[in-house]
């Protein structure tokens, strides 16, 4: 790697992350189907999705540099036991469910490449095999070895799915009025106009859930210690945030060119691969289907990564050890929630993987409002954050995230996924 290169990945590190994390097989298949029934009229719900999703982040990123106190730390000390025990429980319900959709969705595109195999054993085996080797990199890894891993499958993944949208893309003018709000009506075989419902649901798949308070924990990694470096991650997740929009449009625009039934994740998303391949030949079905592999399995080693230290973390606060922030990796702690993380969610591989996907999808969606909710408490108050406290335009786009997110966004999906 060049000096420069270096430096660059010394900035951008942890959004690029933040990116690889959050952008799994339910992104992937949320901007596949939206597409499919929406068409290019909805790009510009990709980009404010992005955008409020940044404005979550970056609040998270000022109060820990702020306050020298990570988000979670900062909320319990705050806002008492109860929170406590809520987040606790939260996290492992949250921890079953997405290893269980990871590990399924790993093992169905893992198996796609390879033609004759039987589906549910394929299923299982590269489930497994993706669960084993996540935690084998994170066990032995560092986090340099981590960043540069993550670094080099988000772009294999952008790479594969921008190349396969270029070679596809519609019309100027078509693909113009996709950046004018509007939203387009998706009647279904019973007449209910569900257009909103998919257009506020494309809003919120774009880029994680739980997994952005992770950032604070990367950012440390990287020393980024004091409010000095707040420019630094502000960059950073723009960076992250237009890669993750980018990436959303161009599966948007990948979609808008057939038709799919509403399937779930992964599997969605080798119909669509079958689909692209009678278009642009076995070559595009591969190039899609490196893509769409490179999107999800590095969602799956983000988390495996990731989540751990939310619990080491909560571990370290109930025991009021405030000796040493940073979070070690080779603790019981960290370690322990790993393995568990690794192989508890395989009892999933025997359900069906729309059960599990949908269970999956509604406890996401309740991340990013609450998390909302949560800036707006705490960053709000003079006494705690002193001038880096929230603006008022970030008030307005705070509060607009948990109404898009939480008042329309939950209700209309819970309607369509339970």
């Amino acid at each position: 790697m060049t000096l420069r290169a270096s430096r660059l990945l010394n900035i951008i590190g942890p959004g690029l992350l933040i990116t690889a994390t959050g952008v799994g097989a339910g992104d992937l298949a949320g901007g596949a189907f939206a597409g499919s029934k929406l068409g290019v009229t909805v790009l510009w719900a990709v980009i404010l999705g992005a955008f409020l999703k940044y404005v979550v982040t970056e609040g998270l990123a000022r109060w820990q540099l702020a306050t020298g106190e990570t988000l979670l730390e900062g909320a319990i000390k705050r806002l008492g036991k109860p929170l406590q025990v809520i987040f606790l429980s939260y996290l492992l319900i949250w921890s079953y469910w997405v290893g269980s959709a990871l590990i399924n969705a790993c093992g169905i595109a893992g198996s796609a490449f390879f033609a004759g195999l039987d589906p549910v054993k394929g299923k299982i085996v590269f489930g497994i095999l993706h669960s084993i080797i996540g935690l084998t990199l994170v066990w032995f890894g560092s986090y340099e070895r981590f960043e540069k891993i993550m670094s080099f499958g988000i772009g294999l993944m952008f790479t594969a799915v921008i190349i396969t949208a270029i070679r596809i893309v519609p019309a100027m003018g078509e693909l113009f009025h996709g950046f004018v709000p509007s939203i387009p009506e998706y009647i279904t075989a019973d007449g209910v106009n569900q257009g909103p419902v998919w257009t506020v649901a494309l809003m919120g798949g774009v880029g994680g859930t739980l997994t952005v308070l992770s950032y604070g924990y990367w950012i440390r990694e990287k020393g980024r210690i004091g409010i000095q470096h707040l420019n630094t991650c502000r960059i950073d997740l723009i960076v992250a945030y237009t890669v993750t929009a980018l990436f959303g449009i161009a599966m948007v625009l990948i979609s808008s060119q057939t038709d799919l039934d509403k399937q779930a994740s992964a599997q969605m998303i080798i119909v669509l691969a079958d689909r692209l391949g009678e278009t642009l030949g076995s070559s595009g079905r591969i190039v899609f289907l490196v893509g769409a592999w490179a999107a999800i399995f590095s969602s799956l080693l983000g988390v495996w990564q990731a989540v751990p230290y939310l619990f080491a973390d909560f571990w370290r606060i109930s025991q009021h050890n405030e000796s040493d922030t940073k979070i070690n990796v080779r603790s019981p702690a960290y370690r322990g929630y790993l393995l568990a993380l690794t192989f508890i969610p395989m009892i999933g591989l025997g359900y069906k993987f729309v059960a599990v996907q949908k269970i999956y999808a509604v406890l996401g969606a309740l991340v990013i409002p609450l998390l909302a909710i949560l800036l707006l408490i705490l960053n709000s108050r003079k006494k705690w954050m002193y001038e880096h406290r929230n603006r008022p335009i970030t008030i307005i786009l705070l509060l607009a995230t948990v109404v898009l997110f939480g008042y329309i966004g939950m209700p209309s999906l819970l309607s369509v996924l339970l």
